[in-house]
C-alpha cells in the first residue's frame, strides 16, 4: 500500500502530475479563519477543504463524518476521483490535515496522502505559494465508505470494557480535567481505561512526524500488539487522526472514535475519570 506520508521534496518534483492532486485542509481549534489564509498562500492548483462544510450538518456534534453521498458530491465539486493521489497539508505543519487524510481513506481514497510538515516544509523546500481561489474543473467521486475505520460511541464503550487500547490525543492537562475543554458544555476528565497519548508527542518541533524508531516504542507502550486493534480519540476527532496516521506509518491498523470527547462529555450516563 502507497506509503500515508509524502515529502515536501517529492510533492515539489511530482507537482503537475496528471492524477497527483493537493488539497489545502487547514483547520484551527481557536476559530482563525483558515480559508482567508489559504486565500492569501497555498500550494499551486491546490483548493481549499473546508473541515466544517465536509461534514454532517444534521448532528449538533462538530465536523462529523457526512453521508456518503455529501461526501461523493463535495469532493467531486474539489475535482477529486477516489482513485486519485491526493496530498493533504495544513498551514501549521500536522494539525488538521491527518483528519481529511482519515476522511478520504475512510470513503475509498487509498492513495491519499499527508505532507509531512505542511506548508512549512513546502516552504522550506523551495516550493513554490499562489494567492487567490482555486476552482477545479468538476470530477467524480465514487465513495465507498469502510466502516472499520471508525467506531461509535457504542462501540468504543464496548472496547474499554473489553481491555482494547483506547489513545486520546488531547493534552495531559485536559485529559486529566485539569484544564477547560475549548467547547461550551463539556465535563473534563477522561474515559475510564483510555491511555493518554498526546498528540504533540509523536511531532517534531517543526511540525513533522517522528521517525519510525522514534515512534514505534511510544505507540507500543500505549497499545500493544496483541491488545486488539487500538481506537483513537480526542476533542473532537481532528488530532485523534494523527495518531491513527502514526499507526499506519508503522504498519498498524487503528480506529478513530468520530465522535471523540465532544460526544462522550456531553452525554448522560457516560463514566468519566478525572486525575491521571
Amino acid at each position: 500500500m502507497i506509503s500515508p506520508l509524502i515529502s515536501a521534496t517529492e510533492l515539489r518534483d511530482r507537482l503537475g502530475t496528471p492524477d497527483l492532486k493537493v488539497l489545502d485542509a487547514s483547520w484551527h481549534l481557536d476559530g482563525t479563519d483558515a480559508r482567508a489564509a489559504h486565500r492569501r498562500g497555498h500550494i499551486p492548483g491546490a483548493p481549499f477543504f473546508d473541515l466544517d462544510a465536509v461534514s454532517d450538518q444534521a448532528t449538533d456534534l462538530p465536523h462529523m463524518l457526512p453521508p456518503v453521498p455529501q461526501f461523493a458530491a463535495d469532493m467531486g465539486r474539489l475535482g477529486l476521483r477516489e482513485s486519485d493521489e491526493i496530498v493533504v497539508y495544513d498551514t501549521v505543519g500536522l494539525f488538521s490535515a491527518p483528519r481529511a487524510w482519515w476522511m478520504l481513506r475512510t470513503f475509498g481514497a487509498m492513495r491519499a496522502r499527508v505532507l509531512d510538515g505542511g506548508l512549512p516544509a513546502w516552504v522550506a523546500a523551495g516550493g513554490a505559494v499562489e494567492a487567490g481561489e482555486v476552482s477545479p474543473a468538476p470530477a467524480t467521486f465514487r465513495a465507498v465508505p469502510d466502516a472499520t475505520r471508525v467506531v461509535d460511541l457504542g462501540q468504543v464503550s464496548a472496547a474499554l470494557a473489553a481491555g482494547t487500547p483506547v489513545l486520546d490525543a488531547r493534552g495531559a492537562p485536559r485529559f486529566r480535567g485539569e484544564a477547560p475543554e475549548p467547547r461550551p458544555g463539556l465535563r473534563g476528565g477522561h474515559m475510564p481505561g483510555a491511555v493518554n497519548l498526546p498528540f504533540s508527542e509523536l511531532l517534531t518541533s517543526d511540525g513533522r512526524l517522528r521517525p519510525r524508531e522514534e515512534l514505534a516504542p511510544r505507540l507500543a507502550t500505549a497499545a500493544p500488539d496483541g491488545a486488539g486493534l487500538p481506537i483513537a480519540t480526542c476533542g473532537s476527532g481532528v488530532t485523534a487522526a494523527i495518531l491513527v496516521l502514526a499507526l499506519e506509518v508503522l504498519g498498524r491498523k487503528a480506529r478513530l472514535y468520530d465522535g471523540s470527547w465532544a460526544e462522550w462529555g456531553t452525554r448522560p450516563g457516560t463514566p468519566i475519570v478525572a486525575g491521571p
